[in-house]
């Protein structure tokens, strides 16, 4: 047995300690006060917060920027730039990066690009959901080679386990470049409200194509969360933003062999909700919050809602019914009428894809009176893009059960857990009217003769549609053709779909065997 000695073993322990506390320095004390005074967490507070105390593991904390050329040969930042670990987040395993402005403002260079692409595969292997922190100028130039191999790389492993882990991506500040594309990829994307992502900043944008555009107008948080869709979640800060994604996966399973957690619910799974009398008119046009009627019926009134401010018509999120988790999507009548648009079809679609892909059941909750129709929506491929919601319900597995709440017609009618498409359970209020399309569209074609023989044709046809609708879209008459279940009390809606999902526990379908369909995008 060789000697030992424990000065030497000591010196080296000593001089590991040193560098590692380097390295945890980050980019400086001048960097990270100015990242304090810009309002934003530095990549290490993100991780200390995110992570249970004391169990975060940190990952190649000593590698070293690989750049030669351009100078990068004389420059070490701290852990290249980017921080790599795994711990528990509420006692589950969750691999995490973060980003960190503070050493080259973030950007991706090849050990960099390598150490976010090793924990990724890391979680997939493993089978945890693996979160990002972003914050980067994009691309580090002086690598730019060996950078376009790391991006193809992270956007292969991004692609390849979706649908395998959950993989949710946080927007803490501005991303730029290249590195946009990855949380483009990944199930969610959070954005701090002084966020922003854009492929190509300001100054670029106004070199190469000529136009003038502030940070805010070409990427900001606000843009993202309404108009492009890009941003599902908004926080106020990255305290908020950690906290928010804590509870997004809360709700979700590690991965996709196993089920979501249930926790155990104080709300009874008979409650009775009275208050739905009040919520929902009578009347099917006249408008209301369809936000109430969730607020009601599911778990102590919690609702993880997702893409809240873009195509606002539709609703989708999460929530509990007896402590388990479930995804809802809902039309909205008090957002141009619960129509279905390209964006609201196209949000949906992708939804119902994520809880098929991680064995969350869906309810659907439907008052709706059609996809809109007319030439800006034909303009956006409104065959092509409102085919995406008939592909994902039809193809979705797991447990459906369907609440027609109000109008209910033609090809929307179809598209929202209809039994056509196979939902497993489907409910309708008395409210509900179910028909092709809506008794003024009917009458205006299978009465035109008959309206054109009267002197008072308005009176005429506004009885025949009342006399249309009374019989034939009354929901007696949809339920006397099996398009629904049962026609329930809506203060009894929790209680059936509490009982409807005890039934469906050990739901089992088989798909055709495929490679993968090929959904229309």
């Amino acid at each position: 047995m060789a000697d030992s000695n424990p000065e030497q073993m000591m010196a080296k322990v000593d001089l590991v300690k040193r560098r590692r506390a380097e390295i945890e320095h980050m980019g400086g004390e001048a960097r990270v006060e100015a990242q304090h005074k810009a309002g934003r967490l530095t990549a290490r507070e993100r991780l200390e917060f995110f992570f249970d105390p004391g169990t975060f593991v940190e990952i190649d904390a000593f590698a070293r920027c690989t750049g030669r050329d351009f100078g990068m040969d004389k420059v070490n930042p701290a852990a290249d730039g980017v921080i790599t670990g795994y711990g528990q987040v509420s006692g589950r395993t969750v691999a995490a990066f973060a980003q960190d402005f503070t050493c080259i403002g973030g950007t991706m260079g090849e050990m960099h690009g390598k150490k976010i692409a090793k924990i990724t595969e890391m979680a997939g292997d493993w089978g945890v959901p693996c979160i990002g922190f972003h914050e980067s100028g994009g691309a580090r130039l002086q690598e730019f080679l060996a950078v376009s191999r790391e991006y193809g790389n992270l956007f292969y492993l991004n692609s390849i386990y979706s649908g395998v882990i959950p993989q949710i991506s946080a927007m803490c500040g501005v991303v730029a470049g290249g590195q946009t594309y990855s949380p483009g990829l990944t199930d969610f994307v959070f954005m701090t409200r002084n966020g922003a992502a854009f492929i190509a900043g300001p100054a670029l944008v106004q070199a190469m194509v000529g136009e003038e555009i502030s940070v805010d107008d070409l990427g900001g948080t606000k843009l993202h969360s309404t108009v492009s869709g890009v941003c599902h979640v908004v926080a106020e800060d990255d305290r908020d933003c950690i906290e928010k994604i804590k509870d997004l996966l809360s709700y979700l399973p590690s991965n996709n062999r196993e089920k979501p957690p249930r926790i155990k619910s104080d709300d009874s799974p008979d409650r009775t909700n009275e208050k739905l009398y009040q919520i929902v008119p009578t009347s099917s046009t006249t408008p209301y919050d369809m936000h109430k009627v969730i607020y009601e019926i599911v778990d102590g009134g919690r609702f993880f809602e997702i893409h809240k401010d873009y195509a606002r018509n539709m609703v989708i999120g999460l929530a509990r019914f007896d402590g388990q988790s479930v995804g809802i999507v809902a039309n909205n009548p008090s957002v141009q009428a619960g129509t279905i648009t390209t964006k609201a079809a196209e949000k949906a679609a992708r939804f119902i894809r994520f809880c098929d892909a991680f064995n969350i059941p869906i309810v659907y909750l439907v008052a709706t009176p059609a996809y809109l129709i007319g030439s800006e929506m034909e303009r956006e491929g409104m065959i092509f893009r409102g085919a995406t919601l008939l592909y994902a319900t039809s193809e979705a597995t797991v447990p459906q059960i369907t609440v027609n709440i109000g109008l209910a017609y033609a090809g929307a009618f179809i598209a929202m857990g209809s039994k056509y498409l196979k939902s497993d359970v489907v409910y309708a209020w008395p409210t509900a009217e179910i028909g092709l399309v809506a008794a003024e569209g009917v009458v205006n074609v299978v009465f035109r003769k008959e309206i054109a023989q009267v002197e008072d044709q308005a009176a005429e046809r506004k009885k025949r549609e009342e006399e249309f609708r009374s019989t034939f879209m009354d929901i007696m008459y949809p339920a006397s053709y099996q398009h629904v279940d049962d026609i329930i009390d809506p203060k009894d809606t929790r209680r059936r779909i509490v009982q409807s999902l005890k039934a469906l526990e050990k739901k089992k379908v088989e798909l055709p065997w495929k490679k993968h369909g090929n959904s229309p995008l």
